[in-house]
């Protein structure tokens, strides 16, 4: 088990990243992707599936958590990415459920890479019954009265839950989410990251954000109160996609937050995993001067196949 399992999360790498076991005795989080909505490499571009061919780069999924809490035989799905089926299999090899596939599916937001991957809940593929998805009003709305979605609505493949900004869900007796709704390009929906609690600990998960200056809340702050925090480092730098104004699609550049989180102490800049990461950003790689710029700093770089205890 513990070689294939290594194989699925690292087929096709030139280097890994070493994590812990899934523990069998208590609560734990596992990354399943760490990549923009598109994964990498994305449609079109040759010069990324070249260095994949040649073993040079990895495929990798777009961002998807998965918590699981083996006693009680409980699991839920942070992101339905295009890449469900594959983060599927993932989960399936460190966890199982008496409500498959999962007991529960958290949204954060309306852009492709977030919501698509529910299409595999349909009649075309899984046909779930009364699978939970969590999602915010806006999110609701707009998978409850847009097709396909709404199909998976009308003939029960998904039963829909309700989030409400900073409305804490308790999931059992260890676990529980509250959604924090911060800026980011709304054409749909609202977008919201969540704070996960787990025995006592908390982590904090925001893969899509305009500016950490548009919140109304303190990142520092936050990044201060919690134990682990997996935030959107989408770009590295500005000028980062040749011949495109970056202002439509702003993320806070990872230079940008490290600069902001400069004055934290180094224990709480260990807490900081970025995440969510373009096709264009070099951190991806674990020799490029900015991967090793972001470690010396003090912060983090999450990988595929991570896992996070609450011990």
């Amino acid at each position: 088990m513990a070689l294939f399992l290594f194989l699925l999360f690292s087929c096709g790498s030139p280097e890994q990243n070493a994590s812990p076991e899934p523990p069998t005795d208590q609560p734990f989080l596992i990354v399943l992707g760490i990549a923009q909505d598109a994964g990498y490499p994305q449609a079109g571009q040759q010069k990324e599936w070249d260095l994949v061919r040649s073993r040079k780069a990895k495929i990798q999924q777009a961002v998807a958590l998965g918590l699981v809490d083996p006693v009680s035989k409980q699991r839920w799905l942070f992101e339905a990415t295009p890449d469900f089926n594959i983060q599927l299999s993932k989960m399936d090899l460190v966890s199982s459920t008496d409500n498959y596939p999962y007991d529960g599916i958290f949204m954060t937001h309306g852009h492709i890479g977030h919501y698509t991957g529910l299409m595999h809940l349909g009649r075309e593929a899984m046909g779930t019954s009364n699978t939970p998805v969590y999602a915010m009003p806006g999110m609701k709305r707009f998978l409850s009265t847009n097709g396909p979605w709404s199909q998976l609505v009308s003939l029960n493949n998904i039963k829909l839950r309700d989030l409400g900004n900073g409305v804490k869900v308790r999931l059992n007796e260890q676990i529980a989410v509250t959604p924090l709704q911060v800026p980011h390009r709304d054409e749909f929906t609202e977008t919201v990251g969540f704070l996960i609690e787990v025995t006592g600990k908390q982590l904090l998960f925001i893969p899509d954000i305009d500016k950490w200056e548009k919140w109304d809340q303190s990142i520092t702050a936050m990044i201060r109160q919690v134990d682990y925090a997996l935030l959107d480092g989408s770009f590295f730098k500005n000028g980062e996609i040749p011949g495109r104004d970056m202002s439509e699609i702003p993320h806070p550049f990872v230079e940008e937050s490290m600069k902001l989180f400069e004055e934290l102490p180094e224990s709480d800049k260990r807490k900081v995993h970025f995440i969510h990461f373009n096709h264009t950003n070099p951190i991806m790689f674990k020799d490029s001067p900015e991967y090793k710029e972001v470690l010396a700093r003090g912060f983090h770089v999450a990988y595929d196949g991570q896992v996070i205890t609450f011990d």
